[in-house]
């Protein structure tokens, strides 16, 4: 197995928590954007930030879409699982532990690491989802015990519908998983209560 994706690596420090965490940028962003929000959001981790393989409008995504807010179902799935295998490989290569990877993704990152909460559980121990949505509706969810889940939507979000944050948390909590849905004083762009929540969030899964 190769690793598909053009990404960034970050090893972590010897001090570091034991945590890797898998940085998804939004629309038209690349490997390098969430690497300083990372190292902010939990000193010494090792990062892994992958580049979305989708192209819109020379815009990289991590799957397709048809509308604003209307979703390449069959696209998702298929990326959703390349994007767990390239984790997989990574961990190989990289010599991190596979069952201790915490998803930090912004939108369209945030929505495919829903995605793989959904499709490929084993993939990921935990997430932090900004401004996400529903990325797709299974006729049957996973187990998702043991797995912990911070959501964190825009009061004015125009993009994403206060519905969807709410209906993502009753899915997954309803899967099993430890979910905290917390809204800001905000829009669709991050904020530092964003950071300092999620810093404190992220720091709590080593305790």
């Amino acid at each position: 197995m190769t690793l598909a994706f053009r990404h960034r690596w970050v090893p972590g420090s010897a001090a570091g928590p034991g945590t890797t965490l898998l940085m998804l940028h939004g629309t038209g962003g690349n490997e390098d954007d969430l690497v300083p929000l990372g190292e902010a959001l939990l000193p010494g981790a090792p990062l892994l930030s992958p580049r979305g393989q989708v192209l819109e409008q020379g815009m990289p995504r991590f799957f397709r879409r048809l509308a604003e807010g209307v979703f390449d179902e069959q696209d998702l799935i298929r990326r959703t699982h390349e994007l767990a295998d390239f984790i997989a490989a990574a961990a190989a290569e990289y010599g991190f532990m596979s069952t201790r990877v915490a998803a930090v993704g912004f939108s369209n990152g945030a929505n495919i690491a829903a995605s793989l909460l959904m499709l490929r559980p084993e993939a990921l121990s935990a997430a932090v989802l900004l401004r996400a949505m529903v990325p797709l509706r299974l006729d049957r969810m996973p187990q998702l015990a043991g797995r912990r889940v911070l959501i964190s939507e825009g009061r004015y979000d125009p993009i994403v519908p206060r519905a969807q944050g709410e209906e993502l948390a009753t899915m997954l909590r309803d899967a099993g998983a430890n979910v905290t849905l917390e809204w800001r004083e905000a829009g669709h762009n991050l904020v530092q209560d964003d950071v300092d929540a999620s810093r404190r969030w992220l720091a709590s899964l080593d305790t």
